[in-house]
């Protein structure tokens, strides 16, 4: 959400002593503090729900009169949360006024453990403003992904409320929880970027800041992004991190969040700025030695790269393979997982009349690539590639978006999973927990 927030002022104040938040939540980065609901006056006059910037999750109101926070780090960027916290200060014992859930557990083990006196009053269900994605002072703001918001009005509810596990353990979204809402309560954020109040209610919010868009990653389906904590990178993440820009003064190269050792995955990478011929797209099967200052998508033996010059890359080597392109070009990129292949195109058309339904002829592939990774598994990368140039490219694994602009026409994709500018080859899909089940 970067610097966007979504806002609602109550009417009416009702119960400041009992409820609950529930949502779903994406990491993009994990060095600053961030806010997931607040609602706060000054410093010392605040209830917020909050991930700190080491990453320990965090319930707070007044100047400390409750501060749950856990030893407990939260640090995936690749894996959507589900958070609940279940506020009744009227309860007896102090331990069961406030509980943090994450992902159906509770959570046990404090850095610090301070409870309310009983009947505690939060600031929420007060008729002070209510905020998601930032604090009072136009600060820690959210840079990730939010899904399913709901919040209950003078009713305490623990995660199985909203989630259950499935047969494998895993937990897994209740889309239509049967819970009651109360005056204030609401439900935004259900399968897309709206904030019209679900529950019925009609507790609708606004965007109060910045642009809330829409993304096909969902805790049903986590969708690759650019990894921002691994390696050495200097760039800068944006757009839940699916917006590169370098910084210039040497090469960069970042992995996909999402690796794979087998199938058949497409991606999408459109040069939204770049300085001279800048810019190396591709796949690497060592992502973490790819992922440096100094490194870019063709540079090791297990790393295959499109340049915008037009050469293609392995091991450091470049020969001429494609046309060159530029600003506002679209690069297809295609791996071959089951035959061992790597195809790039641009603009709609593969490069070197390259076909990447060709199975194992590997007809028109740029590469032919290693099956034994150091990793296990490959990645999609992009990067700058040339010193002290730069280059700003946002990547679409499926979202349907460069940036928070959407594809112009979406092409055809034959497994339903993900949207793209251009026609998904026959047999591929997006890099994502779905695609990785086909």
């Amino acid at each position: 959400m970067a610097s966007t927030y979504l806002s609602r002022t109550p009417s009416s104040e009702t119960n400041r002593k009992k409820f609950t938040i529930s949502a779903w939540v994406k990491r993009t980065q994990t060095t600053n503090q961030e806010r997931i609901f607040d609602v706060s006056t000054s410093a010392t006059t605040q209830s917020g729900l909050i991930i700190m910037s080491d990453g320990n999750l965090q319930f707070y109101a007044g100047s400390g009169q409750i501060n749950l926070t856990t030893n407990r780090l939260f640090r995936d960027v690749s894996a959507w949360y589900h958070i609940v916290c279940a506020v009744d200060t009227t309860q007896a014992t102090s331990s069961n006024r406030v509980k943090l859930y994450v992902n159906g557990v509770q959570e046990t083990s404090f850095s610090t453990e301070t409870y309310p006196s009983q009947n505690y009053d939060t600031l929420f269900n007060s008729t002070n403003e209510h905020r998601l994605g930032k604090r009072w002072d136009s600060d820690q703001y959210w840079q990730g992904l939010m899904s399913h918001f709901h919040f209950i009005d003078g009713t305490a509810y623990d995660a199985s409320a909203f989630g259950q596990a499935d047969a494998n353990g895993v937990w897994t979204i209740n889309t239509s929880p049967s819970v009651t809402y109360g005056t204030n309560g609401f439900f935004i954020l259900k399968n897309g970027n709206s904030v019209t109040d679900q529950s019925g209610n009609g507790n609708n919010f606004t965007v109060a800041g910045g642009t809330l868009t829409n993304t096909e990653d969902c805790p049903s389906n986590v969708f690759a992004t650019a990894n921002a904590t691994m390696g050495n990178l200097t760039a800068t993440f944006s757009n839940g991190n699916l917006t590169v820009a370098s910084t210039g003064g040497g090469n960069f190269g970042g992995a996909s969040t999402l690796g794979t050792s087998s199938g058949k995955y497409y991606a999408e990478f459109k040069i939204t700025a770049q300085t001279a011929d800048c810019g190396h797209l591709g796949i690497d099967g060592d992502p973490q030695e790819s992922a440096r200052n100094d490194h870019f998508a063709g540079e090791n033996a297990w790393s295959y790269g499109y340049n915008a010059n037009g050469n293609k890359f392995n091991n450091n080597s470049g020969t001429s393979y494609g046309d060159t392109f530029t600003l506002n070009d679209i690069i297809m990129v295609a791996m071959d997982l089951d035959n061992n292949y790597v195809y790039f195109g641009k603009n709609g058309t593969w490069q070197n009349s390259g076909d990447p339904t060709s199975g194992a002829s590997g007809t028109g592939s740029a590469f032919s690539i290693s099956s034994s990774p150091p990793s296990g598994a490959y990645f999609f990368v992009s990067g700058d590639g040339s010193g002290s140039n730069s280059a700003t490219i946002a990547h679409n694994y499926g979202n349907g978006y460069f940036g928070t602009t959407a594809v112009a026409s979406a092409g055809t994709n034959a497994s339903g999973i993900g949207i793209f500018e251009y026609d998904v080859p026959t047999g591929y899909t997006a890099l994502s927990t779905k695609g990785l089940n086909l």
